[in-house]
């Protein structure tokens, strides 16, 4: 049985608990396409990697301006674009553990240690937040229980003990690390012609309380946007707007990786990340369909975050290449009808494979007909957003 909804998020959307979905969010009332839905601060934020520290403010990951940059005045290893950032500065265990020589630990384990190191500086409200977050339902696997009993040691070991907060302990670290894994976004480098699509960096990943309640959906109806090197506050806010209407009660939902990924890989990345398999009604269809390479275990596999983001490797392999039409068919929009889904909502410059969301309404209510990629930021009217040949051409100055 559902539980009652909460009311969240302003007043467009709730929060309830669906039968064989878990934690979602619901409409709260009709929306309109292009509305912005949800617009919130991440409860942690973290670096990326070591590597990146260099390249990015460690307090808004904005990328630093040229030298001379405001080094953090303990570690010596952080760097702050603004005065401003450099009085936020950035997590305490984190600086105290580049301090201790954190960049001797292994490289596989530096992102997870970069993850526990923030969320342990958490004050103590955000902490119980991230602990109420949902985990993946199958639990940790018996390797997953190894490397957090290993992590938890390094922990111990990198941060002085009167920073860290009561109950630090084997089982709070193994809850906090299967947070992460479900809960996470990437904040992504902007998106720039000149580098392609698996050499665009993550700048840092970000948790937010509200949003970690979108639930994954092949044909979603929302997606989320960030402005990271935008000006001002709020650069790392995630942003989710309508793709279409949205009717009140219907859940809102996001994809988790990029639209074009197929039936099996998609599948597959679900199964492994989050411990469930997709029922929607787009693998619906395509769980009737033939692929060409059903047995390649390769493709599909890309970052390791609940993110909107386009795959770094593989990307680039369409949700209808190597298919097969089923022997009997003869319409293919009966074989694929949510293909309209791909024309209006995929974007189709070359190697971004982001999603098309109309703006948002103009303050007379009126809908804007213009959409804009969440991953390269091209803007396309309506009219060329609806053509699948329709190319940069179509650009709006």
């Amino acid at each position: 049985m559902a539980s009652a909804p909460q009311s969240m998020a302003g007043e467009a959307l709730r929060a309830a608990d669906l039968p064989g979905r878990g934690r979602a969010l619901l409409a709260a009332r009709e929306i309109l396409e292009g509305e912005v839905i949800l617009s919130e601060s991440p409860i942690l934020l973290y670096p990326s990697s070591l590597a990146s520290l260099p390249s990015y403010c460690s307090a808004c990951f904005r990328s630093l301006p040229p030298p001379p940059h405001a080094p953090c005045p303990s570690c010596r290893s952080a760097a702050f674009c603004s005065p401003a950032c450099a009085a936020a500065s950035h997590p305490r265990l984190i600086c105290a553990a580049l301090s201790n020589n954190l960049a001797a630990a292994p490289e596989a384990h530096q992102e997870p240690l970069l993850f526990l190191l923030s969320a342990y500086s958490l004050q103590e409200p955000s902490l119980r937040a991230l602990l109420s977050l949902s985990s993946a339902p199958q639990g940790p696997s018996p390797s997953q229980q190894q490397d957090a009993a290993s992590l938890h040691a390094m922990v111990a070991s990198l941060a002085p003990p009167h920073l860290l907060p009561p109950g630090f302990s084997p089982d709070l670290t193994a809850a906090l690390l299967s947070k992460d894994r479900t809960n996470s976004f990437s904040i992504m480098e902007p998106y720039r012609p000149d580098v392609p699509l698996e050499l665009r960096k993550t700048r840092a990943y970000a948790v937010y309380h509200q949003a970690s309640l979108l639930n994954h959906d092949c044909l979603p109806n929302a997606c989320h946007f960030d402005y990271v090197d935008r000006p001002g506050p709020g650069n790392t806010d995630i942003v989710v707007r309508a793709l279409h209407g949205i009717s009140e009660g219907r859940e809102v939902c996001i994809s988790y990786f990029a639209a074009n990924w197929r039936y099996a890989d998609r599948q597959r990345r679900l199964l492994e990340d989050y411990g469930f398999r997709c029922e929607c009604d787009r693998c619906q269809v395509e769980s009737k369909w033939k692929f060409d390479d059903d047995d390649d275990d390769d493709g599909g596999d890309g970052d390791d975050t609940m993110e909107e983001e386009h795959d770094k490797e593989d990307a680039g392999d369409g949700a209808d290449e190597g298919m097969e039409q089923e022997e009997g068919s003869d319409d293919v929009d009966d074989d694929f009808p949510h293909s309209f889904f791909f024309v209006r909502y995929l974007c189709d410059r070359e190697d971004c494979y982001g999603m098309l969301a109309p703006l948002p309404p103009l303050p007379n209510g009126d809908l804007s007909h213009v959409f804009e990629c969440n991953a390269c930021g091209q803007l396309k009217k309506e009219e060329d957003a609806d053509e699948p040949d329709a190319g940069e051409s179509s650009m709006v100055n």
